[in-house]
This record gives structure tokens, C-alpha cells and sequence, in this order.
């Protein structure tokens, strides 16, 4: 994939992952111990959705555009609004009532939940886009960026001194081997911090390389290992990205209820064409791992 975000900002597969992210951020600030979040590959923080990138595209009118023009419209089914609703709040304390400017990468949402024990580690080893996101989230002690290249950020900061908290894995696939990369630095990763929570983004255009990454997962030996994936198209035209997945180790014990509530909903209101949207949630690894998946393809309505 040749990657540049601020084409992409605000996307389906943004809106996917970030509703969970902070799903997970939701749980995060519910014990009062502090906790670290380390996000590997941070872009820019902000994002201007007037943008000629932006709008080039327009990628983000059929991903967060139609999600909150669905909440405003009441197209959405309170359990599921009530579990999007911190996502949407932060996205709309940056923007003016009615409209819809300004798009938060993951810093900008993780700093939104933020209390004054806890701690971000940002790494953007690209410059241009390390240099914004230190202006975007400059003067604030609880953030520290850093030019580091993701994949060796996510063995350098393990485990924080907290304790707890969340590594976002979130590479821009540019390269074939990225699929790869992913499972082997979780290993190593995982070897250091056992405990910790992992969310891991992954782009579905064909089954192919999505299944392989699970199997190689599952060989890991990681206790639990939770699979969320979010098509809004069927995987027959592989040359475009028709959905994406999050691996998650360790997740919060409240967070498969909440996908089995939330996602299908994403899947109705972001399908490309109807009945296109599908869900799949189910245990690569744990407590559930022999229980049948949670497979919903194609959604009803």
C-alpha cells in the first residue's frame, strides 16, 4: 500500500479502529492505577478534513462523515451509540457544532483520555509527520514524541513502568513484509510484557494474507488473543481495501460484548453496497478459542 494518511484520514478503516481504541481507553481510566500507552506508528496527530489530500479522496465522507451524520439522524441503536459515544466526543470537542473539520489520529484521541498520572509515548519516524505531531501535541508533560521507528519502538518501551496500559500497533503496510513483521515483533514484545494490552491494525483486501497473520499468531502461544475484523465490501475485488482487522491480546474483559454491539452496526451503516458489510469476532487464542465464531456475512437488516 503506498501510504500517506492525510489521504486517508477519517476512513472506514479509521472509524473501525478508533472506536475500539477508545474502547479500550474507556477501560483503561475506569481502575485508578495510571497506565502508558505506546503507539507505535502515530502519524500526525490531526488531520485537516478540508485538505486538498483530504478531499481529494474524500475517503473520510463514506467513514466518519456517514457515521455521525447516522447519530445525528438517529440511525444508530442506543446500546451502540452510548459504546461510540467517547470517540465521537472527541471528535467533536475539536470541531464546531455541525461540522466536521478536524479528524484525531490515535495521540489525539489517546490524549483526550488521559488523566495526569498517565503517559503517551508517540513515535512517527517520519519527519514531516513527527514534526506536526509534536506541534499538534506540544506543552503537554504526560506526552513525550519520539522519531523512532515503530517496529523497534515496540520492544524499546516495553514493559512501562506503570505497569499497565496499551501498545497500538498501527503500520501503514507499505511493504508486503509488514504482514510478518507484525507477529514476529509481537513475540518479542509479548516476551518482555506479558501482561500488557496489544492492539494490532492490519488492511484486509484478500483473505490470503489476514488468515496467514491469525495462523501465525495462534502459533505464538500468547494465553488470550482476541480477532475483530470489519468488511464493508467482499474481498472479490482485491485491488482496493474492502476492510480491515485488530488483533488483541489481552483484551479488556468487557471488550467482546462491546464489539458484538458496536461493529455490526459499523458494518451496516459503512457497507459500500447492500448487504455487503460483514463482522467477524472470534478467539485466535483463551477463553473462548473453542467456541464457534462470531460470524456475521453478510449483515441483516
Amino acid at each position: 500500500m503506498n501510504y500517506r494518511h492525510a489521504f486517508h484520514a477519517g476512513n472506514v478503516a479509521d472509524v473501525f479502529k478508533h472506536a475500539v481504541l477508545c474502547r479500550i481507553l474507556s477501560y483503561l481510566t475506569e481502575k485508578p492505577a495510571a497506565f502508558r500507552v505506546i503507539d507505535t506508528h502515530a502519524g500526525a496527530g490531526l488531520y485537516d478534513l478540508s485538505s486538498a489530500e483530504a478531499l481529494r479522496g474524500g475517503e473520510w465522507q463514506a467513514g466518519i462523515g456517514r457515521l455521525m451524520a447516522a447519530v445525528a439522524a438517529g440511525d444508530v441503536p442506543e446500546r451502540a451509540a452510548a459504546l461510540l459515544k467517547p470517540y465521537l466526543d472527541v471528535i467533536g470537542a475539536l470541531n464546531e457544532r455541525g461540522s466536521l473539520k478536524t479528524y484525531p489520529g490515535s495521540p489525539a484521541l489517546t490524549r483526550a483520555f488521559l488523566r495526569a498520572e498517565d503517559r503517551l509515548i508517540a513515535c512517527e519516524v517520519e519527519s514531516k509527520a513527527e514534526v506536526q505531531l509534536s506541534r499538534h501535541l506540544r506543552n503537554d508533560a504526560r506526552i513525550k514524541v519520539i522519531g523512532i521507528d515503530g517496529w523497534s519502538a515496540m520492544t524499546a518501551y516495553v514493559p512501562p513502568p506503570e505497569r499497565r496500559g496499551l501498545v497500538l500497533v498501527d503500520p501503514p503496510f507499505e511493504e508486503e513484509a509488514d504482514f510478518h513483521r507484525l507477529s514476529h515483533t509481537l513475540g518479542l514484545a509479548h516476551r518482555k510484557w506479558a501482561t500488557g494490552i496489544y492492539a494490532l491494525w492490519y488492511p484486509i483486501k484478500g483473505r490470503g494474507e489476514a488468515d496467514a497473520l491469525s495462523k501465525r499468531i495462534r502459533k505464538l502461544g500468547i494465553a488470550k488473543v482476541l480477532r475483530a475484523e470489519l468488511l464493508v465490501s467482499p474481498v472479490k475485488d482485491q485491488s482496493r481495501l474492502n476492510g480491515s482487522g485488530l488483533i488483541l491480546v489481552n483484551p479488556p474483559w468487557t471488550l467482546e460484548g462491546e464489539l458484538q454491539a458496536m461493529l455490526p452496526e459499523l458494518a451496516r451503516l459503512l457497507e459500500r453496497e447492500p448487504g455487503g458489510g460483514s463482522v467477524r469476532i472470534d478467539w485466535l487464542a483463551g477463553e473462548a478459542e473453542s467456541a464457534a465464531p462470531r460470524n456475521r456475512s453478510p449483515l441483516s437488516h
